[in-house]
């Protein structure tokens, strides 16, 4: 896929665990904002510590990226399977081991509506495979859904140019090889 926009993606993380679960859901949040999502909506016991950091980090450096709590997971995606906010039907995609190859399933996707990808944790319902337009594997064997979603979003946004998408962070890292490089953009 190349870097043109997008329609609006959200990330749906099923399930979430508020101890056992804390570090991965960080994790989860992080990367889709990483990778080009422009929402989570964080799905489980309530935990206002993965929502603080992912605002936090996003305050420090930048990004556009959206997250809130849902107490309703299913009745979001029946929603969004209906009207995604415009009078037409999103996307609903499940990353999920028991799903098709991605690699066979990208082509297949409509990159003309908002999508949903939803991410489990605990055992997902029956209903959310019924729901999804899309249930994509990444791979068949047991593996971290963070891995699964940033595999999936480089491959649907491609590359994304931290320097725009990004610019309105306080701190910016600058890539080099040999050292630890931050800057403060108030300071530049």
């Amino acid at each position: 896929m190349s870097a043109t926009r997008l329609p609006h993606i959200s990330v749906l993380r099923l399930g979430h665990r508020r101890e056992r679960d804390k570090r991965i859901t960080s994790h989860l949040g992080l990367t889709a904002r990483a990778f080009g999502a422009d929402e989570i909506y964080l799905a489980g016991e309530e935990d206002p510590s993965a929502l603080e950091t992912w605002n936090s980090v996003s305050k420090r450096f930048g990004g556009n990226f959206q997250c809130r709590y849902e107490d309703k997971p299913l009745s979001l995606l029946r929603k969004f399977s209906k009207d995604c906010g415009n009078g037409e039907s999103g996307s609903i995609i499940h990353l999920t081991m028991y799903g098709e190859p991605w690699k066979e399933a990208l082509p297949k996707i409509n990159l003309d509506k908002p999508m949903i990808i939803v991410v489990g944790g605990t055992k997902v319902p029956g209903e959310v495979y019924r729901l999804a337009n899309h249930n994509i594997s990444i791979g068949n064997q047991p593996h971290s859904e963070v891995a699964a979603l940033a595999i999936f979003l480089d491959s649907l946004v491609g590359d994304i140019d931290d320097q725009v998408h990004f610019s309105d962070g306080e701190l910016r890292v600058i890539p080099n090889a040999v050292r630890k490089q931050v800057v403060n953009v108030e300071e530049e």
